[in-house]
């Protein structure tokens, strides 16, 4: 595990500090799941990206099946 030190103004550390509190776990650990959370939207955002990229130019196609998707 790696040690990190983050510089913050002091009143959003007493209010990440309380939120932690307020959630019943250390900040250490609110950070942690903070983290957790960006990483996961990141790679969401990432694969969207890629899937994008591959279907430029392919917009009728897509058109198409999403059309043909739609009917009972």
């Amino acid at each position: 595990m790696t040690a990190l030190t983050v510089r913050l103004p002091d009143d959003k550390y007493l209010r990440l500090k309380a939120l932690a509190q307020a959630r019943g776990m250390s900040v250490n650990r609110l950070v942690d799941e903070m983290a957790t959370l960006m990483l996961a939207e990141f790679d969401a955002e990432t694969r969207f990206a890629v899937r994008a990229h591959r279907g430029r130019g392919r917009e009728t196609e897509g058109l198409t099946l999403l059309d043909k998707a739609a009917r009972p």
